[in-house]
């Protein structure tokens, strides 16, 4: 049991959102939530806000890699996230560093396509995570957009989306959390795919929220709570509990031309 002093330690390799509410500041704010003391490697700098991305810019995958040397060599890390990584560059440098650090668990959240439907992650790069960083997975967490890539075929139930789990998991040998916030419903219902078997984590689903960085803090919220050691069932149930009640309490201000803009409350009450 680490000491107040001597926290858990996680790692998010993410790139930098200039509205806060994704990327590794989402992270961050996540990290700190769950009491866990967060480091990060940043892939690339992101101009944003919820509902546009106007530009990327990727740091070189140079020295994305020397970031996570570092950090791994000089921190006790507990548990290990990826959000986007933006070249085929970066993911494969990424899998190189990763597959020395097996011990570690790593959460893998596929960020393929932003929110505002813009595409983040460069196409060459998917195969790169299929052959080299899904395997190395603790979990995956696609949302159905993502899913629909990595499969070819829509999703648009339920029992689509657990037939599409279950086809993943089977298909890469890790662990699949589905997440079904796009499914239309009063419930927002996720589905853990592994070993053949199907555990279903289910919220209330809260309608009118127009933000971004649900998927980027959900899957830092579980690589928190398996940095202090918990099971994989239970830290997303944790993280499902803190990703609703940020939804739920969410943040929200006008804009000089009128429109209304919301965040994630990282802090819920």
């Amino acid at each position: 049991m680490a000491t107040r002093n001597e926290l858990p330690v996680a790692l998010t390799i993410a790139g930098s959102d200039s509205s806060a509410g994704a990327g590794a500041q989402a992270d961050l704010k996540t990290f700190g939530a769950q009491g866990v003391y967060g480091l990060t490697a940043l892939t690339c700098v992101v101009a944003e806000t919820p509902g546009k991305v106007v530009s990327i810019e990727p740091v070189l995958a140079e020295l994305v890699a020397a970031q996570i040397t570092l950090l791994l060599d000089k921190f006790p890390v507990g548990a290990i996230k990826t959000g986007l990584l933006y070249s085929s560059d970066i993911a494969s440098r990424v899998a190189t560093i990763l597959r020395e650090s097996k011990s570690i668990p790593l959460v893998i959240d596929p960020v393929m396509v932003a929110t505002s439907g813009d595409l983040l992650l460069r196409k060459e790069a998917i195969g790169i995570y299929e052959r080299e960083l899904f395997p190395l997975a603790a979990v995956v967490t696609p949302n159905l957009d993502e899913a629909t890539t990595l499969l070819g075929t829509s999703i648009v139930d339920l029992p689509a989306m657990r037939e599409a789990g279950r086809e993943l998991s089977d298909r890469y040998g890790v662990p699949f959390l589905m997440k079904g916030g796009h499914l239309a419903g009063d419930r927002a219902i996720d589905l853990l795919c592994a070993n053949g078997r199907v555990t279903e984590f289910s919220a209330p689903f809260a309608r009118g929220v127009q933000t971004h960085g649900t998927g980027c803090t959900y899957s830092a919220a579980i690589a928190s709570h398996l940095a202090k050691g918990e099971s994989l069932e239970e830290a997303i149930r944790c993280a499902k509990k803190y990703v609703t009640a940020a939804i739920a309490h969410h943040l929200q201000w006008k804009s000089e031309d009128g429109t209304t803009i919301h965040a994630l409350n990282h802090s819920p009450p």
